[in-house]
Parts: structure tokens; C-alpha cells; sequence
């Protein structure tokens, strides 16, 4: 057996160990020097890999791998029944960049009843929609405001506000909508995009009182 194999062999062995800091040295070193018949296993290990710095160095270790290797495992993946190997092939896949992947982001991935699952398709969505397609995606985008907690609605402010304008027709639309939840959620996106330096707490804060006294937060409404 050469050096190498030797390595590659104490890596793979290294993934499945109980200790979290035995676990990293091998993303480590599979990332450090990147070898195809590693992917399958990092991909493998994403779905069930519980810290969540291993997983984000799984994520790195598989991003040095070339796209030709890696697409196609993470594109299996965001089909998988398991919750987290849906959401981690998707941050993969929005740290990779490769449009090749857009395909994959349906509504249902944008809409999925995991929170984490969601944010991660929200986060892939941005990086990866095509030039043209972006209304299109913001419209979707748009039907999932006032879900969650802070958190789940950060991201997805965070992501309507990385399109752009273009999301406004979409925003402004659900400043109307009957759920209060919605109307707030739209009115702080809508103030993000116009402020980014305005602060998520202090943009929800401030449409909870325009909602409270029945506006729109437009002149005249």
C-alpha cells in the first residue's frame, strides 16, 4: 500500500469515527488533497454528520472536488427523504455556484416543510438562478413571507433583498395580503432593500407598528 492509499484509507475510516475532532482532521484531509472516490462518502456523510462544523467543512472538502464529480451525488441528494441531506446538498451546491444545478431548485425544495431544508433552497436559489429568471423566483419566494421564526424569516429577507429590485412587485403585493405576519414580513424585507444597514430587528419592529395601525407604509395607505 503507497503512502497515499494509506492516507486515504485512515480518512475514510476517519469519517465514521465518534469523535467530532477526529471527524474534521479527515474532511481536512480529503479537502486538502482532493481524490474523486472520496466524493461518494463526503456526500454520504452530509446527511447524517451531526456538528455542524464538520458539515460545513464537508461542504469545502467536497467544493475542491471538480463540479463533474460532485453534481451529480448532490443532485440525488436534494431529491433524498432525509431532511438534512437535502439541506446540506443544497448549501453545497450554493457554495459551488455551477448553474448546471438550477434545475433542481423546484418549488417544492423553495416551499418544503423543513425550515433548514427551505433556507438552504433560498440561499442555493439566489447564487444559482439564471439572468432572466429572477421575477420568477421572487414571485415563489414571496409565498413563503411570514413563515417561521426571526431566524427563517432573516433568510429569507436576506434573499429576496440579494435579487434586487425586481422583487418589489412581489413585496408589494403582499403588504396587503390578510395575514398580519405576511404584511409585516413584506413591509421589513421592503426596508432592507431600500436600507441594508437599517438591521432586521429594527426593519420588523418598525413594520409592526405600521401594520398596528393599519397602513401599508405608503403615503396615503
Amino acid at each position: 500500500m503507497t503512502e497515499q492509499d494509506a492516507e486515504g484509507t485512515w480518512a475514510l475510516q476517519g469519517l465514521e469515527d465518534d469523535r467530532s475532532s477526529v471527524r474534521l482532521r479527515a474532511v481536512m484531509a480529503v479537502g486538502t488533497t482532493p481524490e474523486p472516490r472520496f466524493v461518494g462518502r463526503l456526500i454520504e456523510r452530509c446527511a447524517i454528520e451531526p456538528e455542524f462544523f464538520v458539515r460545513d467543512m464537508l461542504t469545502w472538502a467536497l467544493a475542491r472536488h471538480p463540479v463533474s464529480v460532485t453534481l451529480p451525488g448532490l443532485l440525488r441528494e436534494v431529491r433524498s427523504e432525509r431532511a438534512q441531506a437535502r439541506s446540506q446538498a443544497l448549501h453545497t451546491l450554493s457554495k459551488i455556484g455551477d448553474r448546471q444545478a438550477w434545475p433542481a431548485i423546484t418549488r417544492a425544495l423553495l416551499c418544503d416543510a423543513d425550515d433548514e431544508v427551505a433556507r438552504s433552497a433560498w440561499q442555493a436559489a439566489v447564487v444559482l438562478v439564471p439572468e432572466g429568471e429572477e421575477s420568477g423566483l421572487a414571485a415563489v419566494l414571496a409565498t413563503q413571507l411570514g413563515r417561521g421564526e426571526r431566524e427563517t424569516q432573516l433568510s429569507l429577507s436576506r434573499a429576496l433583498v440579494g435579487l434586487g429590485e425586481v422583487v418589489l412587485p412581489a413585496l408589494s403585493a403582499a403588504t396587503t395580503a390578510a395575514d398580519r405576519r405576511v404584511r409585516t414580513h413584506a413591509l421589513a424585507t421592503e426596508r432592507l432593500l431600500r436600507d441594508p444597514d437599517a438591521g432586521f430587528e429594527f426593519a420588523i419592529e418598525e413594520a409592526k407598528r405600521v401594520v398596528a395601525l393599519g397602513g401599508s407604509g405608503r403615503a396615503g395607505q
